[in-house]
């Protein structure tokens, strides 16, 4: 029950977010916005002042903002056509459309920066187990060795030490560790094995078989690279979903790891028990898909738009409205067809104990 509503919260605030930048953006560059409401439904409560009406809805789950003249077959009172959005530059057009998208990154980026600033816990490397018969018994490491040094690279972190270690299969990796104060110089070949990425692909990774000791310490950057390393993690993680998309149209990613609402039920309850910070990198995460799945060019998706707005560009001339709608149309019926797909997916998984 908890995942659920904190599920429904994060939604609700990533949606919120993502129509807060077609809002801001709007006003900024003149287009009336007749509505902003947070939530769906029938309203609560609402105000109007400089002639937008702000709505607090019954289903807590986002918002939208109605644009004055969003419909171009919209009939817009003589009062407001200065402030018709399609009667705005195309440029104009383009920002408000895109900006959704673009705060929900931006949202990721201030998230990320927030909790490289508040501190985020990092595994040491820290031997906990040594595997018998592995390469790291064969060399002599022990239960309790930090590494230090991997080919004079300082190691800071059980994920800087693997990435090393794995990059390197068959090769000979010279390791400073710390052994109770005293640093130990050992010589590893990590053993080839066969390993998939997080795509699915096979590729093959260097191992030396062992189990790291669990032992965490607080990270806490200061402003300057705490905003740099949101940056590197927002960068990463839009590359990520875009090449991950494609390899799932490519086939490369089975489409049965497409997820819906109740995998990220399950997610969200997952990361509830892990704590803030992994609550809090999820909703980053999500943040992101969020906004680098509407830029993708599917009518109805603000991607869509943009689409549509391209062609304007090229054409000197809008769309007719029925091309539009028959887009649209298609745009729906590719829409639903994938919430359809990530629902059965979702409930396959759920009924297969999470297989």
């Amino acid at each position: 029950m908890v995942g659920i509503l904190v599920a429904i919260f994060l939604l609700g605030v990533l949606i919120f977010v993502h129509e807060l930048g077609h809002f801001i953006v709007a006003k900024a560059f003149g287009v009336g916005v007749e509505r902003f409401s947070i939530g769906f439904g029938p309203k609560l409560w609402s105000v109007e002042k400089g002639g937008t009406e702000y709505a607090l809805s019954s289903v807590p789950l986002g918002g939208y903002v109605k644009l004055v003249g969003e419909d171009p077959e919209e009939e817009v009172p003589e009062e407001k056509r200065g402030t018709s959005f399609y009667e705005k530059p195309l440029s104009v057009r383009v920002a408000v459309v895109g900006a959704g998208p673009l705060f929900n990154i931006l949202f990721a980026l201030v998230v990320m920066t927030g909790l490289y600033l508040w501190g985020i816990p990092v595994l040491e490397p820290v031997v906990g187990q040594v595997m018998a018969g592995s390469r790291a018994q064969e060399a002599g490491l022990m239960s309790g060795d930090r590494v230090v040094l991997i080919e004079g690279r300082h190691v800071d972190s059980w994920e800087s030490m693997a990435r090393l270690i794995q990059k390197s299969p068959g090769k000979p990796l010279r390791l400073v560790v710390d052994r109770q104060g005293k640093r130990v110089v050992l010589t590893i070949v990590p053993k080839p094995q066969k390993a998939r990425t997080i795509f699915g692909e096979k590729r093959v990774v260097g191992r030396i078989g062992i189990v790291a000791a669990g032992t965490y310490r607080i990270e806490r950057s200061n402003p300057a690279k705490a905003l740099l390393r949101g940056w590197e993690y927002t960068y990463r993680m839009v590359y990520l979903t875009i090449v991950g998309i494609i390899k799932i149209l490519q086939r490369v990613v089975p489409v049965k790891s497409v997820g819906g609402p109740i995998l990220i039920v399950q997610m969200v309850s997952q990361q509830v028990k892990s704590g803030i910070v992994s609550l809090f990198t999820f909703m980053a995460f999500i943040s992101i898909n969020l906004g680098v799945i509407n830029l993708f060019p599917i009518p109805i998706l603000d991607g869509g738009h943009l689409l549509f707005f391209g062609i304007e560009a090229v054409r000197r001339k809008p769309l007719s409205t029925r091309a539009k709608e028959t887009a649209q149309q298609v745009g729906l019926i590719i829409i639903i067809a994938i919430m359809a797909m990530a629902f059965y997916n979702d409930i396959t998984r759920l009924l297969g104990g999470g297989k």
